[in-house]
């Protein structure tokens, strides 16, 4: 969950990691360099200009019409993936990862969660739902949504997606979702199972509540594999829920990779998030690719 406890167990952990690093010295911070350690913890480039081509693009729903981003290699039809951004809306960081996933071969559609209420980037840069008037401007947008919209517009970007020439729609299509929305992941899933194939939620809140539509109890209408990547704070606030998810999708028998990932706190993920930790991201976002790779063919 991202909320103020959140933020304080955030603190804390930067705190620590700040006390520790003051015993690390220079010369070891050019061995790890020289070994290549260092460079094995930092994000893989953008794919090369030209290799991929990207538009700002419409999407039509029932509710509205949502505003996205649409990245894909420049030559053929490929697997689709849908990726929703974290509470903080689109911006640069998610708009890569959109370009990254689409540089390893996939049509991307990077879409903004919050377009019934507000077109575009939510938060200026450097701006973040901590910073005074944070909670206050995203509440009339993360109120305007609900279990009935995330089905709405996953069906609808479905569709969309279909109807592109860029998209093989004889593949599955994936999702990855990052805190509010690594739950849509698995409802998409479950809303179009003969289409989305490999939900991924990273850093997901909300994926084991106590209502007869949790996410985990959907598990049985999904088609495919899953991922879910847990952070170790999520893990401690919520320590049942790793075994809550496991246990129903083994029931389902529906493959899933649940893992509680060390030393990486909730907000992990996005290179522009101060939880982020490049090394746990990277294995993190391969775990993603070899699902693709195995329920996308």
């Amino acid at each position: 969950m991202c909320d103020e406890t959140t933020e304080r167990e955030l603190d804390a952990y930067l705190k620590r990691k700040a006390l520790t690093r003051r015993g690390f010295t220079t010369g070891a911070t050019a061995t790890l360099a020289t070994s290549g350690l260092l460079l094995q913890a930092c994000a893989s480039p953008l794919p090369e200009p030209g290799s991929v081509s990207e538009a700002e693009v419409q999407i039509p729903t029932p509710d509205g019409t949502i505003d996205a981003l649409f990245v894909h290699p420049a030559e053929g039809a490929h697997a689709a993936v849908i990726i929703w951004p974290d509470i903080h809306g689109v911006r640069p960081a998610f708009f890569d990862m959109a370009r990254r996933l689409a540089g390893s071969g996939y049509s991307v559609i990077a879409a903004n969660p919050y377009y019934r209420t507000h077109t575009g980037r939510l938060f200026a840069e450097g701006q973040t739902f901590r910073d005074p008037g944070g909670r206050e401007l995203v509440g009339p947008h993360y109120q305007a949504l609900s279990p009935a919209t995330v089905i709405t517009d996953s069906q609808a970007i479905v569709a969309w997606l279909d109807a592109q020439e860029a998209v093989d729609s004889n593949r599955g299509i994936g999702a990855v979702g990052f805190c509010m929305t690594g739950s849509w992941t698995l409802r998409a899933a479950a809303a179009v199972p003969e289409r989305v194939k490999a939900p991924s939620s990273f850093h997901g809140g909300g994926l084991v509540t106590e209502a007869e539509d949790s996410p985990h109890r959907l598990a049985g209408q999904i088609q495919g594999g899953v991922l879910i990547a847990i952070a170790e704070n999520d893990h401690e606030r919520e320590p049942d829920a790793q075994g809550a998810l496991i246990a129903a999708f083994d029931a389902a028998g529906v493959p899933a990779e649940i893992e509680v990932y060390a030393d990486a706190m909730h907000g992990w993920v996005p290179t522009d998030s101060r939880a982020h930790n490049p090394e746990q991201s990277e294995r993190a976002w391969g775990r993603m690719l070899a699902l693709f790779e195995r329920e996308l063919a």
